[in-house]
Formats: C-alpha cells, structure tokens, sequence
C-alpha cells in the first residue's frame, strides 16, 4: 500500500484522470438512483412504505386496486385466520379538489389528488407531521400529502370535490403519501363511499365494498387465504407494487441503465489500469528481479484502484447530495442511505474486479526480458 500511495503522488495528473471518471461515473450512477427511487415513491410510497405483508384482492384483477372489489366484512373471516394480526381495509378513488377562500368562493384551481378510505387508526394510516390523524367523530376531516402544501394548501382549509358539493378540512399533512403519481387525501372509508358509490348500481351490490384488504402478521400464508376465502387473490408486497400501473416499467428501465452504467465503469477502469500495466512492464520487471513477488506487485496495483476508486466513489456520493439541493422542488428526487451504501459497495466491487484484468499481465512479465527493454 505504500507503493501503491507513492506512485499515486507521483503521477497525481495521470490518476487524477481516472479519478474524474470515476468521480463523474458514480455521479451519475447516484443521481439516475435517487431520480428513479424519486420516481418509485411518486408512483408507490403508499404501499412502499406501509407495514403490509400480504393483500387481498378480488379474483382475477392482476392485484391492482383499480380492478378489485371486495366486500369489507371479508375483514372478520381473515382476522381469524393464523398468522394474522391485523386486517385493514383500502379504497381508492381517483378525483380533484378545489380550495375554497375566505369568503366561501371556490378559486377555480383543479388540483387531482387521490383519495384513499381507510379505517382510522388502522395501521395504513401514516404518521402525521403536521396537525392531527383521522377521527371517527369527524368524517369530512381528511390528512393529505405534504406536497398539497407547494400548491397553496395548509391546515383547516376547506377543499371541495370539483364534481360535488361535498367539503373537507384539511386537519394534517403527512408525508411521502403518492400512489399513481398523486398526492393522496386519506379520509374514513364510509365517507369516501358515500361520494364513490353514490350512483345506484357503481357497488356492484357488494355491501360495504373496499378494494382490498391489507394483511400484517407474521409467517402468513399465501396458500392458507386462499384455501380459506374464496374468489380472491393473494400478493405480498413486491406482487402488489407491479400491480400498479406503470410501476414496473418504470424501474425497470432505471434499473437497467443504473447497471449499464455499473458494467461501464467497471470496463473503464479495467482499460485504463491494463494500459498503465503495460506502460511500466520495465518497472515492474526491475521490481521482481530484485526480488519483488507477482503477489506484491498485484497488490501494489490493487491497492490502486482502491485507494482512487474509494475516494473517487465518496467524492461522488458528495457531489450527488450537494446537486440534490439545486434540484427544483417538484423533482422527484430520493437517494436512500441503504442504498447509497450499497451501489457505493457495488461500485468499488466491480472497479476492484476491472483491476485484476491487469493481473495476468503482471504474472506473464519476464524479469530478464524487461530488463533488456529497459537498457
């Protein structure tokens, strides 16, 4: 390793190259990350971010709450059954709002929200941050996504449907609540059925209908519901995420450029690293014909590439939090620090991996053959 500092000192210019690609690549790795996180949380952070182990759907909807319907007293049967600690009802109903003004007059601003019934104080209703949670004594009472606040909304306004006449009072904001790309408006489920089935029939004749019903416990059994329920599906967390539309195409784009950019940076560096090898095929013949193992000098050019990559990989990971607070507000931006550990571990394993390209080169050197180029 003392080599290895050495000569980094010493051809700073050289290896400050390489390490500005690296800087640059692991920049781009980091911001395409949060960006795409950013993305999946517009898209899912309901469901993301909820305690759900399992949720039950109607049969044959490809576990999308937009195509289920269930009746909510499914919720006392599955209770019962072993493994299961708590069973919460959800319904979802896509729709707008308009904030009414001091003088009772609507401002004509159409925001589209989703909103989504639960049952209060059931363990899908998110912690709150500002103001108070849902309350059974007051139904027209409604906790939204914090994003609503960029938009003009705050605490006690009173918004109403766009297509009714009915009022709510924002009474708390919480956040990291989207689904669909939407800001989402938790309210009691009866209320959201009183607006959502009001047209005779839109029930199907279901009583008490919900989308689906969210599981927590543990050790449930997909296999055991549906041997105990009939006419539903069941999904864990991860089936239920690509029920939502677009979710899966989504990351999976972002997930294939983020390792493209991976097998990029593994590739550049291997490049580089093989052609500094074969620039000093003297030197290191000098080094083992006094003595110097094959085993010291790879360790000499290991040692390299991860002295520069790990420097490289944190001046990355600095950059890309430092450009995330000159990203305008309505980006969707979210780098995780799980993650960032571990696309930062990723990154070091494969520029340490390109190294070793390097490794036969430094086996096949000839000390007496070097030694002759060398006068």
């Amino acid at each position: 390793m003392f080599l290895a500092r050495k000569e980094l000192w010493f051809s700073k210019r050289r290896f400050l190259l390489i390490g500005f690609i690296i800087v640059i690549i692991t920049w781009l790795v980091f911001m395409l990350s949060g960006l795409g996180n950013g993305l999946a949380d517009l898209g899912t952070a309901v469901i993301r971010y909820s305690d759900m182990e399992l949720a039950v759907f109607e049969e044959e909807a490809e576990f999308s709450l937009s195509k289920s319907t269930l009746s909510g007293n499914l919720v006392d049967d599955l209770i019962k059954l072993d493994g299961v600690e708590e069973a919460a009802p959800i319904a979802a109903s896509v729709g707008a709002i308009l904030k009414s003004s001091s003088d009772n007059e609507q401002n004509g601003k159409k925001t589209s929200v989703l909103f989504i019934g639960i049952e209060t104080g059931s363990f899908l209703e998110p912690r709150v941050v500002s103001g108070d949670a849902l309350q059974k004594n007051q139904p027209n009472q409604v906790l939204v996504d914090s994003s609503l606040m960029k938009q003009g909304f705050s605490l006690g306004d009173t918004v109403t449907l766009s297509n009714d006449d009915t009022e709510f009072e924002i009474g708390g904001f919480s956040n990291t609540q989207t689904l669909n790309h939407l800001p989402v408006v938790y309210l009691p489920m009866e209320t959201l059925r009183e607006f959502k089935y009001q047209v005779p029939g839109s029930d199907m004749g279901i009583e008490a209908p919900v989308n689906a019903i969210f599981l927590k416990g543990s050790n449930l059994n997909q296999e055991t519901i549906l041997n105990a329920i009939d006419g539903v599906e069941v999904a864990d967390k991860k089936q239920t995420l690509n029920g939502v539309p677009g979710y899966s195409a989504e990351s999976g784009t972002i997930s294939l450029m983020l390792w493209l950019l991976i097998f990029i940076s593994a590739f550049v560096i291997a490049v580089f690293f093989y052609v500094l090898t074969t620039q000093k095929v003297n030197q290191f013949g000098v080094m083992k014909a006094i003595g110097a193992s094959n085993g010291f000098v790879i360790r000499t050019v290991v040692g390299q590439v991860f002295l520069l990559s790990s420097i490289s990989i944190l001046i990355g990971v600095g950059l890309t939090y430092l450009m995330a607070f000159f990203l305008p507000e309505d980006m969707p931006f979210n780098l995780l620090p799980q993650m960032t550990i571990n696309y930062s571990f990723i990154l070091l394993t494969t520029s340490m991996l390109g190294s070793l390209f390097s490794v036969r080169s430094i086996v096949k050197i000839d000390p007496v053959t070097a030694l002759r180029r060398a006068e």
